[in-house]
């Protein structure tokens, strides 16, 4: 892993360390992991490979990352207090969100460093993957997925909190 790779998988465990303290839902809680994934995407996003079974792998992958997104949203306490939004990630999205950055981590780090690249190459093989290209789709896709599903998840319940008298933190409408 190079090291703007450990720096952007470490600052997106970082942001939901910072939610581990109660702190007010602002752009901030918006913006910084979108941006953060953003950069990712467009670095290292060059083709989504379609031959073989490269989209199963694609799909299935990008489906734990929605699937995990919308749990770590889920499990992030919003509450509305003196007209702000405040925001607490509880143990469980914390816990989500370090095991699906830690999965990618960990997976990249073995298949470059712990010998894993043979029996990658092994079940790519046996299950129709046909490149490298196509791992590196499906993690970005599972990285992007889980954080724009978690944070569209809190927009989402940010907005039903709202009616409890908290300013809109995004937009005036409904």
């Amino acid at each position: 892993m190079t090291a703007t790779e450990w720096i952007t998988d470490i600052a997106l465990v970082l942001i939901v360390f910072r939610q581990l303290r109660e702190g007010r839902l602002d752009h901030r809680t918006f913006l910084l992991p979108l941006g953060i994934v953003a950069f990712v995407g467009y670095s290292y996003l060059d083709s989504v490979p379609t031959a073989g079974n490269d989209l199963v792998l694609i799909g299935a992958l990008t489906a734990v990352g929605a699937a995990l997104g919308i749990a770590g949203g889920v499990y992030t306490r919003i509450r509305a207090l003196d007209g702000q939004l405040l925001i607490k990630a509880g143990a469980v999205s914390a816990v989500l969100w370090i095991a699906g950055m830690g999965a990618r981590m960990g997976f990249q780090t073995w298949v470059e460093h712990g010998g894993g690249a043979d029996d990658v190459a092994r079940f790519s093989l046996a299950h129709h993957i046909t490149s490298r290209q196509a791992w590196v789709a499906a993690f970005v896709l599972m990285a992007l997925t889980e954080v724009v599903t978690r944070v569209a998840t809190i927009y989402v319940r940010s907005r039903t909190v709202r009616g409890a008298g908290a300013l809109p933190v995004l937009g005036t409408t409904v």
